[in-house]
């Protein structure tokens, strides 16, 4: 019965107003309380459903989560909360605990993996690519020319419906038969001329019937067509291929293209190719294979490669051991080109216009920035002259190092840039070279220096040989007076460097107002048993030189 309230009359009828709006009072806050549980649960429902998917998306990397009892949960239900006979209170807490579990989760270090840097760090080096897409249709992205579709004049829809399961089937079918092929010839008898099997004949048959079906040429309407793409696009895209060959052997070169760069792309997400460095680890050089220093900026399809195999004569860098040897063996250069200035036993300097063999300096440039860090000349050499010194054998001159100059320095800068081959380092090559390049500057009557800023080992090979000069100079001087004009112009040193290594030695001394040059005896000394060990043969002879300097350019 409903409780009787002050002011009530006694039919009950102020009273049953009243407890009629209690009650509907009573079942709004019901209902507003049902509503709020509701979302509650359905918040807490969202929550536990994101948190299940961050879990499974770490699942990889991280261990399952654990209960409050340690242990791995054993299904669903141990982390449900939200089951609808849960109190508000417990569904607060739960919500606010599996916040901060889902938090924790979320701020977890996560193991980096290198295709996700990968992804989102390279950049695809064809003009107008967003880097979306893969040759192969295998991959989301691309890094370089060999995985643009772009660049083969394709899309990346278009590479993935070429990559179609047909295809694939098709590939494990021939594969299949090569295979069956191989271990019939197994059983057949091996002999040195053996006779094509009936399958292989048939196949060569079918190859020639294909091959016969090419066009005879390009029609006027595709030449042009071939020639708009070529001028518009340049060396960003790949020539148009249709019509020059037959649909086997371009069928046959594009999957060769997939199979290389779907090789490729597996070696970057193993790591092993990896992004940013200098990526030709080492060249083969003649009978050496050289383990290079700093990045040098070759094409980029030769720039990906691990190793690069150089002719040593001409400087052509090749793909392949294969390529070289075919290359070597039709390969007429024995030596640099230009002209033989000078000759000594072995030893012969040969002196190159950049302008008129433009592509072997341009080779030499882009060899020595493998071991130079401060080279930033390779392709604008016309205006250098390159001296390359060998070493003779029966088989040829073979390159030891070499020097560049401007053919009109403003500074009278006598070097730009100098470089020795590793194999030659630490036997005086590198001080013939600079002696080389002073004994042009004397003839030429001028004053010379090298070009700054100047690397670790060509300071340290510049020092020495100064060092050697002063002390030779100093040796052969009988008089009372010095001036570091008279060396300068009898060694053709230019005087900053004549101070700079007088003072690195502590034989300039500053007295009474007069700079003084100290005759230090036992610098001579050491000097001079020292090149008593070393004897002559690593030395320029001046009277074997044959040059006059060039006039102009």
């Amino acid at each position: 019965l409903p409780r009787l309230n002050a002011g009530s009359s006694s039919d009950g009828t102020e009273d049953s107003d009243f407890s009629a709006e209690h009650e509907h009072a009573d079942r709004t806050e019901s209902f507003g309380r049902t509503r709020r549980n509701t979302r509650l649960t359905r918040a807490s429902l969202r929550l536990s459903q994101s948190s299940q998917d961050l879990k499974q998306a770490a699942n990889q990397d991280e261990s399952p989560p654990r209960t409050p009892t340690g242990n791995a949960p054993s299904s669903e239900s141990d982390i449900d909360v939200s089951s609808p006979n849960i109190s508000l209170d417990e569904s607060l807490a739960k919500e606010l605990s599996l916040k901060d579990s889902v938090s924790d989760l979320s701020h977890r270090p996560k193991r980096r993996r290198f295709h996700d840097s990968y992804n989102f760090n390279m950049k695809c080096p064809t003009p107008g690519c967003n880097s979306l897409g893969h040759l192969t249709g295998k991959h989301e992205r691309h890094f370089s020319i060999s995985g643009c579709p772009l660049y083969h004049n394709l899309s990346a829809d278009e590479c993935k419906d070429l990559s179609s399961q047909t295809r694939a089937s098709s590939r494990d079918k021939q594969v299949e038969e090569r295979t069956l092929s191989h271990r019939q010839d197994e059983n057949r008898h091996a002999t040195r001329h053996q006779a094509p099997t009936e399958r292989q004949m048939r196949y060569k048959e079918k190859v020639s019937e294909m091959r016969k079906k090419r066009n005879s040429g390009l029609l006027k309407e595709q030449k042009d067509k071939h020639m708009e793409h070529r001028q518009s696009h340049g060396n960003n895209r790949e020539p148009l291929l249709e019509n020059i060959t037959s649909d086997y052997d371009l069928e046959l070169f594009r999957k060769a293209q997939a199979r290389a760069s779907e090789d490729l792309e597996k070696l970057r997400l193993q790591g092993q190719v990896p992004e940013g460095s200098n990526m030709i680890k080492t060249i083969v050089f003649g009978r050496y294979e050289l383990d290079t220093w700093y990045h040098s900026p070759y094409p980029e399809e030769y720039a990906r490669l691990g190793r690069l195999y150089m002719c040593e004569f001409c400087l052509k860098y090749m793909k392949s051991q294969t390529i070289l040897r075919r290359h070597m063996a039709k390969c007429v250069w024995k030596h640099p080109p230009g002209d033989e200035i000078y000759r000594k036993g072995n030893i012969s300097v040969f002196e190159v216009d950049g302008k008129k063999n433009k592509i072997y300096c341009q080779n030499l440039c882009l060899l020595a920035k493998l071991f130079l860090d401060h080279k930033t000349l390779y392709y604008d050499v016309e205006p250098f002259l390159f001296y390359v010194m060998t070493e003779a054998d029966n088989t040829g001159c073979h390159l030891v190092g070499y020097f560049s100059k401007e053919k009109n320095s403003f500074l009278n800068y006598n070097v730009s840039c100098i470089l020795t081959m590793p194999q030659y380092m630490r036997q005086g090559y590198g001080k013939m070279l600079i002696d080389f390049s002073y004994l042009l500057s004397k003839v030429e009557e001028k004053v010379g220096s090298p070009e700054r800023p100047l690397s670790d080992l060509g300071l340290i090979s510049y020092r020495s040989y100064w060092k050697e000069v002063l002390l030779r100079y100093l040796n052969q001087f009988q008089g009372k007076e010095i001036s570091i004009k008279e060396i300068s112009q009898e060694t053709a040193v230019n005087p900053v460097d004549i101070v700079s290594t007088l003072q690195s030695l502590q034989m300039l001394k500053y007295w009474k107002g007069k700079h003084l040059v100290l005759k230090r005896q036992d610098l001579i000394d050491d000097w001079k048993a020292k090149e008593t060990k070393r004897g002559s043969s690593k030395t320029i002879d001046p009277t074997a030189l044959k040059w006059t300097p060039p006039k102009g350019t």
